[in-house]
């Protein structure tokens, strides 16, 4: 009972004031600090924070079947990356047994490249994978909050900013995600293979 007293007047708490979004009572309002602000109902201003809370839930709902779609995508971009790694590999080693000593330093770094594209996109996944889990514990969070039948518990619940942080990120996964898909086409396997047979030829030659 204590927590639902004013602890000036020692009054039960009965309205909520929106410009200090506070919790108040009759003497807050009619003669305290708070006279004169707008001022609601406690079931009003809790309907009103519910109505915000179920809005702020649908965009997160949104923004994790965005995320879960993006690492579906990459999860297919990830298997094909890994077909073609060991085909990559196969033809350069049979290239680099004959320039190994002239093209020592080509080798690595083409090898490495193949490699590492499916380590970035892996990784990225992992990170998605994790903020996706954030967003479902803030969902459960919020749905808690929504599913509570005491005014008072739901507006004086502290942490419901970060709840209602919706965009946290989602330009830079956005751009990352994009740059993953595109991933590994600078490397120019085919036209340092051809590269390769030629100088091989001429060498032979």
């Amino acid at each position: 009972m204590e927590s639902r007293k004013c602890s000036v007047h020692n009054e039960i708490l009965e309205y909520y004031c929106t410009e200090d979004e506070t919790c108040i009572c009759v003497s807050c309002r009619l003669a305290g600090e708070h006279r004169g602000h707008q001022v609601e109902m406690l079931d009003e201003a809790s309907e009103k924070k519910k109505e915000t809370l179920r809005n702020v839930l649908q965009k997160l709902l949104t923004k994790r079947e965005e995320m879960e779609e993006r690492v579906q995508s990459l999860e297919e971009h990830r298997r094909k990356l890994e077909e073609e790694e060991a085909g990559d590999t196969e033809r350069f080693t049979a290239l680099f047994i004959d320039l190994r000593r002239r093209l020592d330093d080509l080798e690595k770094r083409v090898l490495q490249e193949i490699s590492e594209r499916t380590e970035r996109v892996s990784i990225f996944i992992q990170d998605l994978e994790i903020k996706k889990e954030e967003l479902s514990r803030k969902m459960r969070d919020i749905e808690e909050l929504c599913n509570m039948t005491d005014p008072l518990t739901v507006l004086q619940e502290s942490d419901t900013g970060d709840l209602c942080d919706t965009e946290d990120g989602d330009n830079e996964d956005r751009k990352r995600h994009k740059e993953l898909l595109h991933d590994g086409r600078g490397l120019g396997v085919a036209g340092i293979s051809h590269t390769l047979h030629t100088l091989s030829d001429i060498i032979t030659g």
